[in-house]
């Protein structure tokens, strides 16, 4: 912190603090820019006599005043105290090192803070976001006299399994040459590479660089076309029967999955991350409860990775808890998904979650209210709709400088107040994503897994995935899921009827379909998240599984007794339901099939 005092506080409102300029030799106010990051230093110290640095964004500028929001506690900030200006925007950092850790919304790695002052977090401190001292292999893939451009490979190093590539800085303009290069063990900082720009001036290449938060990684590389972004064309397969028949997402797409309290957003995001074919998963815990976020940093390293290791491996997680100040909550949204860009720009294929979009938007809502910036419907900014955005857009298939493909899948999860899926926040989200899996309390309650409500669902993937489906599983694929989403309404149809006029109050040929769809919803749309087998199906095992039961559904016996549609639906289910826990190609699964067969008569 070696810069000097450029502006004092002048004015305290909670995590919004009003800062007045300072004034140079010939009395003009220093610079200051909108998004600028600045340390406000607090003249009470700390108890160990230490000074403290309270990190600070400009979210406004006036004539000689701007307005900040501090992403610390603000006790003890008094007018008069001196303010620094670090000339930057807020960044994280990208290189080697960011695998298995755990963050705060500002990219300080939580657990060498509590090993070094305990698990009560100080303010005012700043730690590295990567270990400055680990040594990395640097093997370089470009020689001295090679012409480089922003995000090209210059070389790589293994990080865990990963290889992990060192790019070109993302801000490098135009061509540059090499002028030096060199091969070994070195830290983040230490240069490996010079370059020499077209206007002559020489660049010290480290395997580190920082990058803006609010600013795409992928922005400049796109304007200058080094990259190119792609139209989704295949689906990220999770393993979850529902989704990956029904609901699709996909791979570089976005999703949402609203639910009350209680209904199972934890769970289906905990086995999406574990399960799905991705190379690197990014957690945001934005504003949830500490128990839960607990629990996800002591599972996760824990945990068996489908891929070999554990899931921490390959994951980064950002953690807010609600006890956490709003300003950094709402910062750590930005600072997940610009560390997923980095990973998607090296050609992985990422999944982030956002846990959840909605404590992030109350936290945009206390921030403008304490802006009294003039609020849109239920207090929340008027900007609040272009803001979810802004977010989601950044997820998407890119195709790098090297013509390599990767994608960044953004799923966020939003908590509406009593499950009311018409506040703000998630009619913003539905008009954004392209699949929404809504959960429901009452299938909750009745011990569905996962809880997500088929009815109220959609995904428009579904259509426009066609060709993958129609090349990778039947041409057929996606009218018979249509059609069996049509039964599920169907015998939604019935059972409403039925709750009115009993069993005698429906015909025999209702009565049929409304069987069909309950045995449709528990043997397929239902999963045992705590059996080995059923946890995760691949999707060839579902395409076969769902082709029979979709036989068995429309070629059922003839019936002439209400009693003879019960027995046969409860014998199918039952053998469905031991198929599902059968692994493939056992003797039991074999047999299930064909006595399914034998009584479905297909």
């Amino acid at each position: 912190m070696d810069q000097q005092f450029t502006a004092r506080v002048v004015a305290v409102r909670d995590d919004i603090v009003t800062v007045e300029l300072l004034k140079d030799e010939e009395g003009i106010f220093y610079p200051i820019m909108k998004n600028e990051v600045v340390f406000i230093c607090p003249s009470r110290k700390a108890r160990n006599e230490r000074q403290e640095f309270l990190q600070a964004e400009v979210l406004r500028v006036r004539h000689g005043e701007a307005d900040v929001q501090v992403f610390e506690n603000t006790r003890g900030v008094a007018i008069g105290d001196l303010v620094k200006q670090s000339g930057e925007m807020l960044s994280v950092a990208l290189g080697p090192g960011l695998l298995g850790q755990v963050y705060d919304g500002l990219q300080n790695p939580l657990e060498i803070i509590a090993s070094q002052h305990g698990f009560f977090l100080p303010r005012g401190l700043e730690v590295d976001g990567i270990d400055q001292q680990q040594h990395w292999s640097f093997q370089p893939v470009v020689k001295v006299g090679d012409k480089v451009k922003a995000g090209d490979l210059i070389g790589h190093v293994q990080e865990g399994r990963f290889q992990h590539k060192i790019m070109a800085p993302f801000k490098l303009y135009g061509e540059a040459e090499i002028s030096w290069i060199q091969e070994g063990s070195f830290t983040v900082t230490t240069p490996v590479a010079r370059m020499k720009t077209g206007q002559g001036h020489e660049i010290d290449v480290t395997m580190q660089q920082k990058w803006p938060v609010r600013v795409p990684v992928s922005e400049p590389l796109l304007h200058a076309g080094l990259s190119k972004r792609h139209f989704p064309n295949e689906p990220l397969l999770t393993s979850i029967r529902l989704i990956d028949t029904f609901f699709p997402v996909a791979r570089g797409g976005t999703a949402c999955i609203p639910g009350p309290f209680g209904a199972g957003k934890t769970v289906l995001q905990s086995l999406i991350s574990r399960f799905s074919d991705v190379d690197i998963v990014v957690i945001v815990a934005c504003g949830e409860r500490a128990g839960e976020v607990v629990e996800t940093i002591t599972e996760f390293p824990n945990m068996s990775d489908p891929k070999g290791g554990t899931l921490m491996d390959r994951t980064v997680i950002i953690c807010n808890t609600s006890s956490m100040p709003v300003a950094a909550r709402e910062a750590s949204i930005y600072t997940g998904i610009t560390i997923s860009e980095y990973y998607r720009q090296m050609g992985n294929n990422v999944l982030l979650i956002a846990d959840s979009t909605s404590r992030w938007a109350q936290a945009m809502r206390e921030t403008s209210g304490r802006l009294e910036e003039i609020p849109g419907e239920e207090a929340f900014p008027a900007y609040l709709d272009s803001s979810v955005r802004a977010l989601y857009e950044r997820a998407g298939l890119l195709e790098n400088n090297a013509g390599d493909m990767g994608s960044l899948t953004l799923i966020g999860t939003v908590s509406p107040a009593g499950g009311n899926f018409e506040e703000p926040v998630t009619q913003s989200t539905l008009r954004t994503v392209k699949t929404f899996l809504g959960l429901s309390a009452e299938r909750a309650y009745k011990r569905a897994y996962p809880a997500v409500d088929p009815l109220i669902s959609w995904s428009r993937y579904l259509d426009q995935l066609a060709q993958w489906y129609g090349d990778n599983l039947s041409l057929n694929w996606v009218e018979h899921v249509k059609e069996m989403r049509q039964l599920l309404v169907d015998g939604e149809t019935v059972q409403q009827m039925m709750q009115v006029t009993g069993e005698e109050g429906v015909t025999l040929t209702d009565y049929i379909l409304y069987h069909k769809s309950i045995c449709l919803d528990q043997v397929y749309l239902q999963q045992d998240a705590f059996d080995d087998v059923d946890i995760s199906v691949p999707i060839k095992r579902q395409q076969e599984n769902f082709e029979l039961l979709r036989q068995c559904l429309l070629k059922a016996p003839e019936f002439s007794t209400k009693d003879q549609v019960r027995d046969h639906f409860v014998k199918l289910t039952g053998l469905f339901k031991n198929l599902n826990y059968s692994r493939s190609e056992s003797p039991d699964y074999k047999r299930y099939i064909q006595e399914i067969k034998t009584l479905s008569k297909v």
